[in-house]
């Protein structure tokens, strides 16, 4: 087996639409996830279709117990890595005062602890032979305070501001990172009915995931910072640098407002 790329929410829509990217390149992966069943159908899949191998092992990154023995196993297989995508992701939508407390947790350990401790762990087992190429999936949302996703979008921003900041410090270490803004992917039940719920808006912002993945890959092989995929997304981005931040968080809290009535009316 040659040096791997671990993907983490390898069962998921997005994390599966990389997984197979990178596979239809030829790259032999190691894939995680919660569901040992939903990554062996995965696994079983892209060896059959790309002739690549394929392992795999379920992980609550959530959890430190559960992390420590996806590293140790990783460590007593003397794998070794080219590259990591940090896909794995949590959000519970809805005002931050009607949230648990362990919702609030459950996104800051997968959205930011998991992430920062995969990239040190993986690091430590890189393949020197070849370029290691990191990409962390952030948001769009990470460049907006979101009432109604205040936590998920502001660990997004802090995903992204980390990722910019640890490229800088890997640079002359044959490192890459790069991180994907991407708005609203139709990946689940949850997200499809979130998207509608914005509108015209929604389905405007919202891309193809196959695109997406094609993209992003394309754009960590080239040593890209960031991909926000849609030129429509990224005009936006461009237009809500004119206003306040306070304007914006107006604006965004208004139509979130409006959404959550769509989806639970």
């Amino acid at each position: 087996m040659h040096s791997l790329y671990l993907i983490t929410g390898a069962a998921g829509g997005l994390g599966k639409a990389l997984a197979a990217e990178c596979a239809s390149r030829g790259w032999d992966l190691l894939l995680t996830d919660l569901s040992e069943d939903s990554l062996a159908l995965v696994a079983r899949g892209l060896e059959r279709t790309h002739s690549v191998d394929v392992r795999y092992r379920s992980a609550d990154l959530t959890s430190a117990p559960s992390r420590s023995e996806l590293f140790d196993w990783i460590r007593a297989e003397r794998m070794r890595f080219r590259g990591l995508i940090n896909v794995a992701g949590l959000d519970h939508e809805g005002f931050f005062m009607e949230r648990e407390g362990a919702e609030i947790t459950g996104i800051l350990r997968l959205n930011i602890e998991s992430t920062l401790l995969m990239i040190q762990s993986l690091l430590a087992c890189r393949d020197h032979a070849v370029p290691f190429r990191i990409i962390n999936v952030s948001s769009l949302g990470a460049y907006f305070a979101m009432p109604v996703k205040a936590t998920y979008a502001a660990s997004k921003r802090f995903l992204l501001d980390f990722s910019l900041a640890v490229r800088n410090e890997l640079r002359d270490e044959n490192v890459t990172v790069t991180v994907l803004c991407p708005a609203g992917l139709p990946t689940n039940d949850v997200c499809i009915r979130a998207i509608e719920a914005q509108g015209l808006m929604g389905q405007l912002t919202t891309k193809n995931i196959g695109s997406v993945a094609y993209e992003t890959v394309e754009a960590s092989l080239r040593g890209r910072a960031v991909v926000v995929p849609g030129l429509l997304n990224r005009s936006l981005l461009w237009f809500a640098g004119l206003l306040p931040a306070s304007s914006k968080a107006e604006i965004i809290g208004t139509r979130w407002r409006a959404a959550q009535g769509k989806i639970h009316a």
